[in-house]
């Protein structure tokens, strides 16, 4: 009996301990009112990808919170508020105060104060790398009372940068001053939302936009660097915000900065580092302040030197960075480089060559610094006006060849269609007075002579009907259309335009020269002349104004000016036409469509 209940109780106790350490785990991603983590102890997401940490940057005596993903990264560092050694408690007591306390009673660093005193909160690192403090209410709602993700020092998924309306707090992605000291530095990366576009400032100053975004792309970002993400953009009373999602659920796209303001995307760099306010290119943008010394192409170049220490000055205040020395050196003209002063990288060392640089150049020890050089050959003050000159040069050369170009073309162009022109006219049958022509000006001058025929320049024919104008159409034929015209003389004419749809109208055309060769009477309307200008062929006859005998044979009111005299000479003068196309003329001509419409 007594074996059983020993053994009843180390199945309990082993029970209650197993329950115990299970408890531990399940609770090990959150904080307690009252509960502290020290130095050595860590919260643990419940996938585990995620950990805080209490870590220092080599020798350094500051310390930071930060959170570390399982591949070592830091995806979220506290960089605003370092704290010493002795600063080693992660605490949230149980009036709603989270923050990191000394193990000797000194004030501690507040991450995050309620206005007043709640007791029911709970910190939780999250899944997403979010570390946040809740407010939890009976109902099993919460309320965000803080979150790391509200500071990125590294943008990861889900971050947000832009502005929350509600609170009126700015997401922005911030740079650290130097690699060894991660407080707040020059460089920022904010989202426009009345542009619909991502910023970068230095020291407030926008150096880099990265261009509108439009299908899922930002034009001055590399495609490599956006390469399976999707950004998402929310705008409405709460917030403005841009944040990203990575299409791959196995890698973790950040974006983060280096000390001189490069934008470290992916596989891909943003690099506005290289923008120093003289440039446009690659989003970079213009500055209306630059020194006048500095021109395009001038740079900071890596160098590794023994440099003369005989004309230098410094800048010993630690709050100066990287970008800092650089812009104060770009502004100071004297200055052709400079250096970091404390072996933290902090404070600036200004070297002034003039035009004597005394230097010993190595790649094996010496003085990392940074030289001033311009990689684009181009001299001070004049740099700008003589690449504006050659610009206009090679402008204006480009636009003389193309020019010549497009006459040359145009004229090869005019004399095909010429020749084209007079081969047609050449082709067409000529007998009797159109015998042994040879050239389109024979043809003209040879009518000229005999029946005044000419052969009319095809841009004369388009002003004289107005571009053939529907006001100026007289009627549609079988060959074509009719259009009134008036030569430059003041001539009125009648144009038969040859309809490209007919396909008996080139042997009318043909046809008709031909006959009006040998056709020469009183009695039948005169042809002027004819055109031929590319697939257009045109004839050209004397206008009659009194329009055809139907118009006044079968019209009640315009029969009556016909009597008996005037009707009588029609008949006479159509029988004379008549009687001279059957008998008279040297082509023997049937007329087979005589009828009122066609007697003028």
């Amino acid at each position: 009996m007594k074996l059983m209940v020993l053994k009843l109780l180390a199945f309990v106790f082993l029970w209650l301990w197993w329950s115990t350490c299970i408890h531990v785990k399940a609770e090990n991603d959150r904080l307690k009112p009252g509960d502290s983590l020290n130095f050595s102890q860590s919260l643990i997401s419940k996938s585990g990808k995620y950990s805080t940490i209490i870590f220092r940057i080599l020798d350094e005596d500051e310390y930071h919170l930060g959170i570390q993903s399982k591949d070592k990264n830091f995806d979220w560092v506290e960089i605003r508020k370092p704290f010493s050694k002795d600063y080693e408690f992660l605490s949230l007591n149980t009036s709603g105060v989270l923050k990191i306390e000394s193990r000797y009673g000194n004030k501690p660093i507040i991450l995050y104060s309620p206005p007043q005193a709640i007791n029911n909160t709970m910190a939780i690192l999250l899944d997403t790398g979010n570390f946040v403090l809740q407010q939890l209410h009976p109902n099993g709602t919460n309320t965000l009372l803080w979150q790391s993700f509200d500071y990125p020092s590294t943008l990861i998924p889900t971050m947000k940068l832009g502005v929350n309306h509600k609170t009126g707090h700015q997401w922005v992605l911030v740079s650290s001053l130097t690699d060894l000291v991660l407080n707040p530095g020059a460089f920022s990366l904010e989202w426009e939302p009345k542009g619909q576009e991502l910023v970068i400032r230095r020291r407030g100053k926008v150096c880099w936009r990265s261009g509108k975004l439009r299908n899922n792309r930002f034009e001055y970002i590399p495609e490599e660097a956006q390469r399976m993400l999707k950004y998402t953009i929310v705008s409405n009373g709460d917030e403005d915000s841009f944040s990203f999602n990575s299409t791959n659920d196995k890698l973790t796209p950040r974006w983060s900065f280096s000390r001189s303001g490069r934008l470290s995307c992916n596989e891909g760099y943003v690099k506005a580092d290289l923008c120093y306010g003289y440039n446009n290119t690659g989003g970079c943008q213009r500055w209306q302040d630059l020194p006048k010394c500095r021109n395009p192409g001038d740079l900071f170049v890596k160098k590794t030197l023994f440099p003369d220490y005989e004309n230098v000055t410094f800048e010993m205040n630690p709050a100066f960075g990287y970008s800092d020395c650089e812009a104060s050196c770009w502004s100071n003209c004297s200055c052709d480089g400079f250096s970091a002063l404390w072996v933290n990288e902090t404070g600036c060392t200004f070297y002034h060559w003039n035009s004597s640089k005394n230097f010993v150049d190595t790649s094996v020890a010496g003085v990392e610094l940074y030289m001033l050089e311009n990689t684009g050959n181009i001299t001070p003050h004049n740099g700008t006006k003589r690449w504006i000159w050659l610009s206009a040069v090679i402008a204006t050369t480009l636009l003389i060849i193309f020019l010549s170009i497009l006459c040359l073309l145009k004229k090869r162009k005019y004399l095909g269609q010429e020749k084209k022109r007079k081969e047609m006219v050449m082709k067409m049958p000529h007998s009797t007075i159109c015998d042994g022509l040879s050239s389109i000006e024979d043809f003209g001058n040879v009518f000229k002579k005999g029946h005044e025929l000419n052969v009319f320049d095809y841009t004369l024919v388009m002003m004289a009907t107005n571009g053939f104008s529907s006001e100026n159409k007289l009627g549609q034929g079988g060959f074509g259309p009719v259009y009134k015209g008036i030569l430059p003389t003041g001539q009125e004419v009648a144009v038969k335009r040859l309809s490209k749809t007919s396909t008996q109208g080139i042997m009318e055309f043909k046809n008709e020269l031909t006959l009006i060769c040998e056709l020469q009477h009183m009695n039948l309307v005169q042809l002027l002349g004819c055109c031929i200008h590319e697939e257009e062929k045109i004839l050209i006859y004397e206008y009659m104004p009194n329009k055809s005998l139907d118009f006044y044979l079968f019209d009640s009111s315009r029969s009556k000016l016909l009597d008996w005299n005037k009707r009588f000479n029609i008949i006479e003068g159509i029988a004379q036409g008549l009687l001279y196309l059957h008998k008279y003329s040297r082509l023997k001509v049937v007329h087979r469509d005589l009828k009122a419409s066609v007697i003028p």
